[in-house]
């Protein structure tokens, strides 16, 4: 599951994804901030994340693979401390920065149910409204055809998953 979850975060030119994207019911995300398949030495996998230790913050531009070729600039800690498991089961803490910091904030947002475009100020918003519109459209446009499932097919395929954990 975690390899596909690369394989299909590459396909897309990501360089994070979390389960919660890909109709997965875990508290789990991948992230290589290369973004380069080659880099296996980058690839890392986090399940149950928790963050700490945020410090200093900087605006970068961020984009999502939920909304395709939607971009805003979005304010995070430049740093911060992260716990999780490995694929293996151990737990390990570690302090990252830069883009790593990043990409791990924004998808534990993911799996807190935000996207990047929550964090942004109304103005920042406003310059993005057309686009996101422009995707909105697209996406009843694709439910319409059958191409994406309907909200009672949403509602059915959680209601399974939640069958799955009792």
């Amino acid at each position: 599951m975690v390899a596909q979850m690369f394989e299909l975060m590459y396909e897309n030119e990501g360089v994070g994804l979390a389960a919660n994207q890909v109709d997965l019911p875990y508290r789990l995300f991948v992230a290589n901030p290369t973004g380069n398949p080659s880099d296996k030495d980058a690839e890392r996998a986090f399940i149950n994340p928790v963050l700490s230790g945020g410090k200093e913050q900087e605006e970068g531009e961020e984009g999502c693979l939920s909304i395709p070729g939607v971009l805003g600039p979005v304010v995070r800690n430049k740093r911060i401390t992260i716990e999780a498991y490995d694929l293996s089961g151990e737990s390990f803490v570690g302090e990252v920065e830069g883009l790593f910091a990043r990409v791990v904030q924004h998808e534990i947002d993911h799996l807190d149910g935000k996207l990047f475009i929550d964090r942004l100020a109304p103005t920042q918003f406003a310059e993005i409204k057309d686009e996101l519109e422009e995707f909105e459209f697209d996406f009843h446009s694709k439910r319409d055809c059958g191409e994406i499932p309907s909200d009672e097919q949403i509602a059915q395929r959680l209601e399974e998953l939640e069958q799955l954990r009792t």
